[in-house]
């Protein structure tokens, strides 16, 4: 009968969390959880998606900047017009000279028109400054969401391992009670045993097997969402270990962290620094505007006694606002409410993150505290299990304390796994909630994205319709 083997859990620097394992050696080509991570952080939909709104968000900064620039037209017209006219001159009523101009005449003209904004309220400057800090407040939206797929896919990949693994301890524990129900139908046949020993032993199989099947569906359900947010089905998988190596050494310094370098709380940052912007844009509206523009025109049979034109004008314009309905006032006083938000939503975040960080450092505390109490209980278990059963043969036991005992073992080893489990994703969940779950900490064999290639790739863009990867 093939067995399973309890992995301890060495902690430390170089801590590794091995959970329950068939005996035999391990694949030489298992797939890490650090491949699983390097896969979910290069195709994982949502987060594609999420950088595709981040190269959305750029593009406002080009747009502001258009304020900057001149604007140019050229236009054009062409026609047929028929012209019928009477007309008189002279001084007297003797002296009447009339004049009769009828005809068709085809007029047509091209001109171009160049206008330059001068000043309008320091209102472009403002509207860049807003769009990049929209451009730094998207880049952050994208750390959090990459933060989350990361902890999702280290959850998915410890998940499926505990579940696999309880599989094999329920899958062993009923090989245990068949084995179990025979001596004890061979026992009750030569009369050592009642009828009800053999009860026990056969309600106690019936109890493994329905806890196996109730472990097998949970795997294959595990199974599913490991292929929904890493991308593959999970083959030969390696044992995952903490993260410990890049958490702080104490939960002061985990909170100090989590409040300057958190995802959440920088792009709350960047949100008041936003509306404050849109509150200048909003007074800019109230001060003057100055504007050039500059045109030619070349027209041709205008009417049917001139028959060429050409014109030029350079003009300067100053236009100040007195009083415009209010509208104006009225957009003034909705962004301080809007900036007045917005930092009350900045404590808010950094509460909530401030209580995550305490959350999942607890977390990792028990959790180093479970596996150790875990062991102890495997162990334990493993040596009452066999002295019950050396005292059933003596007669000193029943078959139910054998079977009781053999349940607490296979309790105890579930408790384990799912321990050892929680140990590693509690690493990760305090990494996330510092703001360090990524790529470039975790040193992952991958090319890390960064959102500030396209921005300078689009930001001083003048015309094109094309994006950079050529769409």
């Amino acid at each position: 009968m093939r067995g399973v083997r309890v992995v301890r859990v060495v902690t430390g620097a170089a801590a590794a969390v091995l959970l329950l394992t068939k005996l035999g050696a391990t694949p030489a080509l298992a797939d890490t959880i650090d491949a699983a991570l390097v896969r979910a952080y290069q195709n994982n939909p949502q987060l594609n998606a999420q950088r595709a709104q981040v190269r959305f968000t750029d593009e406002n900064v080009p747009q502001a900047l258009s304020g900057y620039r001149p604007r140019v037209a050229i236009t054009a017209s062409a026609g047929t017009q028929y012209t019928d006219v009477q007309s008189t001159s002279g001084g007297t009523a003797t002296n009447l000279v009339k004049t009769d101009i009828h005809g068709v005449n085809a007029p047509r003209s091209v001109g171009t028109t160049v206008s330059q904004t001068v000043f309008n309220g320091f209102q472009t400057a403002n509207r860049t400054r807003a769009a990049e800090g929209q451009v730094s407040g998207a880049r952050e939206g994208l750390r959090v969401l990459e933060q989350t797929v990361l902890l999702s896919a280290a959850t998915i990949y410890m998940d499926y391992l505990r579940d696999a693994a309880i599989v094999e301890v329920q899958r062993s524990n009923v090989r245990v009670l068949e084995q179990t129900l025979k001596q004890t139908r061979d026992r009750f046949n030569v009369g050592e045993v009642t009828r009800t020993d053999v009860a026990q032993s056969e309600a106690q199989l019936a109890a493994g097997r329905t806890q196996l099947l109730t472990a097998e569906s949970n795997l294959v359900t595990t199974k599913a969402n490991f292929r929904r947010i890493i991308g593959n089905e999970p083959d030969n998988l390696a044992p995952g270990s903490p993260v410990d190596r890049f958490l702080p050494g104490t939960l002061p310094g985990a909170v100090d962290l989590g409040l300057t370098e958190n995802p959440s709380v920088t792009a709350a940052m960047f949100g008041i620094d936003v509306s404050y912007l849109q509150i200048k844009v909003a007074e800019g509206a109230l001060l003057p505007t100055v504007t050039v523009q500059a045109s030619v025109q070349q027209s041709y049979e205008q009417t049917l006694t001139f028959f060429r034109q050409f014109g030029a004008s350079a003009v300067a314009q100053i236009s100040a606002p007195i009083y415009q309905g209010g509208a104006e006032y009225s957009l003034i006083r909705q962004s301080k409410e809007t900036l007045a938000q917005q930092r009350l939503n900045l404590e808010q975040v950094r509460d909530q993150t401030r209580s995550n960080v305490v959350t999942a450092w607890g977390q990792l505390v028990a959790g180093k505290a479970q596996v150790a109490s875990a062991q102890s209980q495997v162990s334990a278990s493993e040596i009452a299990l066999n002295g019950v059963r050396e005292e059933a043969k003596a007669g000193q036991r029943t078959t139910l304390d054998v079977l009781n005992a053999q349940q607490a073992l296979v309790n105890a080893r579930v408790a384990l796994v799912t321990a050892q489990h929680d140990r590693v994703v509690a690493s990760y969940a305090v990494l996330n909630a510092v703001g360090r779950l990524a790529p470039q900490v975790l040193g992952l064999n991958t090319t890390v994205y960064d959102p500030s290639v396209h921005y300078h790739q689009v930001r001083d863009s003048w015309i094109g319709v094309r994006v950079p990867d050529g769409r």
